[in-house]
């Protein structure tokens, strides 16, 4: 761990937040022209930006900041978030796809991120629909966090004069934009703070080997996402270790259960500098919504969901046209959500 880029990641993030939030309102005559609204419009325009970021994280910061701008109703930006996490699993299948290229057509690390997005998609779809069901009963109103006024001073104290200093040197888009790339950057910083992973070493062989298990996946899952705060790099990490033999393809599912609920780590930690409950209140049921389906899904019918994700994942790469026709669905389904 490199601590002076871990304190500059996060000092961008914080700055990208406070960035994006001020330039959120010249989104709405976008939003507007786009007709981006209601959650499942939110969901599609989610999904499809993390396939263009090639990542969940970022997105997802936009959506809460986007709801404490008040650009977006607390539906629309779950739908954001929820989005996010269904477009952030892309990431595995476009490094299986370059080692599928490099290995001369063997299609394991392909294989490996078709089972990471089948099991996104079938724990993330039923997650929001509980989500949304949540927020709109008020499940979780009496749950709340108050951030210290404190900190939200030294927060203002710290950020207040250059985000005002970039609100009058650039249009609204323009500050917008700064505050995206900036945001982008700081994920790039952090990236470089952790420690590089040598998969061929045989103590990372003797650790896998004792946690092949599916509870133990599951919270390896959730704590290698809890320190990368990004879900792209902890499932990425699948694709080698799967193909050494490290991991069996039926315990990945449980690591991408356990990685995309941790995820919401830093998203949820963004809500909170923000200052805003209703980012804290949307942040929160996302987390619960995909720990108890995940749950459920673990303990009640493992046997049978696991069997058919492997299932899908073999026929998927068992011929091109299957990859094809898989490629093209997760497409056109959140083309089809925007439009909606």
């Amino acid at each position: 761990m490199r601590p002076g880029a871990a304190i500059a990641g996060v000092f961008l993030f914080v700055f990208a937040l406070q960035v994006i939030k001020t330039g959120a309102r010249s989104l709405v005559p976008l939003l507007d022209g786009l007709e981006v609204s209601g959650a499942l419009n939110s969901v599609g325009f989610g999904w499809l930006l993390a396939y263009g970021a090639l990542s969940g994280s970022p997105v997802a910061a936009i959506g809460i900041t986007l709801l404490a701008g008040g650009v977006l109703s607390e539906a629309e930006a779950f739908g954001v978030v929820g989005g996010s996490r269904l477009g952030a699993s892309f990431i595995v299948l476009a490094v299986g796809f370059v080692l599928y290229l490099r290995r001369r057509r063997n299609a394991d690390g392909l294989y490996i991120g078709v089972v990471a997005l089948l099991t996104t998609f079938t724990t993330q779809a039923p997650a929001i629909a509980l989500g949304l069901v949540s927020l709109h009963y008020g499940w979780l109103d009496g749950v709340t966090f108050e951030t210290p006024a404190m900190f939200l001073d030294f927060i203002d104290a710290t950020y207040g004069e250059p985000v005002k200093l970039l609100d009058r040197a650039l249009p609204g888009w323009a500050v917008f934009g700064t505050g995206v790339a900036i945001l982008l950057g700081s994920f790039a910083v952090f990236d470089r703070a952790l420690p590089q992973l040598e998969a061929g070493s045989s103590r990372v062989s003797r650790a896998f080997g004792m946690l092949n298990r599916r509870p133990l996946m599951f919270l390896l899952g959730c704590a290698v996402t809890s320190v990368t705060l990004s879900v792209s790099i902890s499932l990425t990490l699948l694709v080698p270790l799967s193909l050494k033999g490290y991991l069996k393809r039926e315990h990945v599912i449980p690591y991408v259960m356990g990685a995309n609920i941790t995820t919401f780590i830093d998203t949820l930690a963004g809500a909170l500098l923000l200052g805003g409950q209703s980012a804290f209140t949307v942040v929160l049921t996302e987390m619960l919504a995909v720990a108890a389906v995940s749950i459920v899904l673990l303990t009640t019918v493992y046997g049978p969901y696991s069997r058919a994700i492997l299932a899908g994942a073999h026929w998927t790469t068992s011929k091109h046209t299957h990859l094809w026709l898989f490629l093209g669905a997760i497409v056109a389904v959140p083309l089809v959500l925007v439009l909606l």
